[in-house]
């Protein structure tokens, strides 16, 4: 008996010659790419290589003007951003996007009582929905905010606010998380703090994770492969020694060696 051929599993999140044309500008030209179940991508490019709109795309706040974004093998182009959370979707921005005048446990509350089918109302509706509260309480103390549960969200510190943020992604049971410049505005202090926390949830929840971050040794301290971005295209897409080592990639990135 002949032995059956593997099958490759189906890529997490994928997209397939995606592109944007605004006013006859190409902001994202032809993007190809298979992410797998668990994996960690670190996303590079410089300024205006159209990092931030891939992610708009995958999110669903832009709509392409060609090609699909598919989440676990299903089209999901047209779906909203919401219907994409539902599917397992979750992203942070490179500002901060908390609620500030609410408490640190409702900003989560509320992302919770999303992925579960809530109706978002504040407090009093908070008290009768105990999973939302329970999935709060969690990823609070999975992120290390558990003691500032209570405060205003606007009151914590920047690199607090970003914990803050990844625990509402945490809080909704995304399988993928975007993370657009995690490390936007935050100290040098903190950066290796943030960093193994990200490692963490990649690692011991089993998230994949996609890193849009201009810092390289953040980058190439997490990522398992790393792709290039440059005018909207796809440069490379690969282990990071590989990307590294690519004379294309050197010269669009920094103009010099890496």
């Amino acid at each position: 008996m002949a032995t059956p051929t593997p099958t490759l599993a189906t890529p997490i999140l994928a997209t397939r010659s995606l592109g944007l044309d605004i006013g006859g500008a190409r902001i994202v030209a032809d993007v190809s790419l298979e992410v797998r179940d668990g994996e960690l991508v670190g996303i590079i490019g410089p300024n205006g290589a159209g990092k931030t709109t891939l992610f708009n795309l995958l999110s669903g706040l832009m709509r392409p003007t060609a090609g699909t974004v598919e989440i676990d093998g299903r089209d999901v182009t047209a779906d909203a951003p919401f219907a994409r959370t539902r599917a397992g979707l979750g992203r942070t921005f490179q500002t901060s996007s908390v609620f500030p005048l609410l408490p640190v446990r409702e900003n989560v509350r509320l992302a919770a009582e999303s992925a579960l089918g809530g109706t978002l109302k504040l407090w009093r509706r908070a008290a009768r929905f105990r999973p939302a509260l329970d999935r709060a309480d969690w990823a609070l103390e999975r992120v290390g905010l558990a003691e500032r549960a209570f405060w205003p969200a606007g009151l914590l510190a920047h690199g607090d606010k970003r914990k803050l943020e990844l625990a509402m992604v945490l809080a909704g049971e995304s399988r993928v998380i975007l993370l657009d410049e995690p490390m936007a505005g935050i100290s040098h202090e903190d950066v290796d703090g943030l960093v193994e926390l990200i490692r963490s949830v990649h690692q011991e929840e089993g998230k994949t994770v996609l890193l849009v971050e201009h810092r390289m040794e953040v980058v190439l301290g997490l990522a398992q492969r790393i792709a290039v971005m440059h005018h909207g295209a796809l440069l490379a897409f690969d282990e990071p020694a590989a990307v590294m080592a690519n004379e294309t990639v050197q010269t669009a990135y920094l103009g010099e060696p890496l």
